[in-house]
C-alpha cells in the first residue's frame, strides 16, 4: 500500500496552483528534476499517471483530483497545527482553564481576565466558579490550569504565585452593639448568627484562624452564596458575616454596613494563584498573573503585597 507523505501533497497542490513544472518546483523549493522525479517516483508506487502531459494548464487525472481533495483537507490542518505548535513552543499560546476558591474576587478577576483577553488572543481561556468540588487536586490532574486560592496544600507539583495579603474582617450592622469595640475577640462572635459562604468551614479564615483556636462557635451559621446577599442580610440585622477587607470598603464608606479587626492585630490571609510546578515559567501564565496583581493594586483598597514565601 501507498504512503501517502505530505511533502507529495504539497509537491501536487503547487503543479496545480502554477500549472507548471518549473513554477511549482519553485514554489516547493526544489529542482525541477528533483521535482519530476518525485513526481514519477510516486506514480510508480501508484501504478498510474496523476496528471496528463504537455497539457497547459496541468490537467489531473481521477488518481491526481483524489490527491489534490486529500491535500485540501490536510495541508491547511497540517499549516494551522504548525502555527499553533510555533505559538506553544514561543509562550504565545495554550490554555488557561482557571477556578476561583475567593468568592469576592470576581469584581476585580472579571476586568483582569478581560484585558488578558486582549493581550493574549490565542490563549483558550475559561473559568469556573471552583464552589461545587476541590479544584487544586483537579489543578494538579491537570483538569485545570490555574487556582485562585487562600488555602495553598502542600505539594510539591504545585507552585503558588502570590497575588495580595488583605485583611479579612467583620461586618455588622450599623446599629450593632459590637460597632462601640475598636476590634473582636473570639467571644464576641459566640452569640451572633455567622453568615458565610457555602463552603467548608475549613476554608475559611473566621474559623480556622480566629474562633477554632479560641475553641469558641457562634451560635448559629447561615449561608449566602453572593457577597451582595450577606452584606444586605447583615445591614438588616440577620447576622454578621467575615469577608475582605476590599470587598466590604465600599459597603463600610458609604455607611451600609460597620467593619471591625479579628484580633487587635487582624487576621491577614493571603491570596494565591495556583499552578502545576511545571508551568511555573509558561509565559501565557505568568502573564496573567502579572496583569491580575497590576489590576488589583490599581483597584482594591487595603490590599498589601503577599508573603514571598508563598513562591
Amino acid at each position: 500500500m501507498y504512503h501517502i507523505d505530505l511533502r507529495h501533497l504539497r509537491t501536487l497542490s503547487a503543479l496545480r496552483d502554477t500549472g507548471s513544472l518549473v513554477e511549482a518546483a519553485d514554489q516547493v523549493h526544489l529542482t525541477q528534476s528533483a521535482l519530476s522525479h518525485q513526481i514519477k517516483d510516486i506514480e510508480s508506487r501508484l501504478g498510474g499517471a496523476l496528471f496528463f502531459r504537455k497539457t497547459r494548464p496541468v490537467r489531473f487525472t481521477p488518481a491526481g483530483r483524489r490527491l489534490l481533495d486529500l491535500a485540501d483537507e490536510v495541508l491547511p490542518l497540517t499549516q494551522a497545527a504548525m502555527r499553533d505548535l510555533a505559538r506553544l513552543m514561543g509562550g504565545k499560546a495554550g490554555r488557561l482553564f482557571m477556578a476561583i476558591e475567593c468568592h469576592s474576587c470576581f469584581e476585580w478577576l472579571l476586568p483582569a481576565i478581560n484585558a488578558y483577553r486582549e493581550a493574549w488572543p490565542e490563549v483558550e481561556l475559561d473559568i469556573s466558579g471552583g464552589f461545587n468540588f476541590d479544584p487544586l487536586p483537579a489543578l494538579r490532574r491537570g483538569d485545570l490550569d490555574l487556582v485562585v486560592t487562600a488555602d495553598p496544600i502542600d505539594d510539591a507539583d504545585l507552585a503558588y504565585l502570590p497575588l495580595f495579603g488583605y485583611e479579612a474582617q467583620v461586618a455588622m450592622s450599623v446599629d450593632h452593639p459590637l460597632t462601640r469595640k475598636e476590634w473582636l475577640a473570639p467571644a464576641d462572635l459566640a452569640n451572633e448568627t455567622l453568615i458565610v459562604y457555602p463552603v467548608d468551614r475549613q476554608r475559611l479564615d473566621v474559623f480556622t484562624r480566629f474562633l477554632d483556636p479560641a475553641g469558641v462557635q457562634p451560635a448559629k451559621v447561615r449561608t449566602a452564596e453572593i457577597t451582595t446577599m450577606m452584606v444586605q442580610l447583615v445591614a438588616s440585622g440577620r447576622g454578621v458575616c467575615c469577608l475582605p477587607n476590599w470587598a466590604l470598603d465600599e459597603y463600610a464608606k458609604s455607611g451600609y454596613v460597620v467593619a471591625r479587626s479579628l484580633g487587635e492585630e487582624g487576621v491577614w490571609p493571603n491570596l494565591a494563584a495556583a499552578i502545576r510546578a511545571e508551568q511555573r515559567d509558561a509565559p501565557f501564565l505568568s502573564a496573567f498573573v502579572a496583569l491580575a496583581k497590576k489590576t488589583c493594586f490599581e483597584t482594591l483598597i487595603g490590599i498589601v503585597p503577599a508573603d514571598a514565601e508563598l513562591a
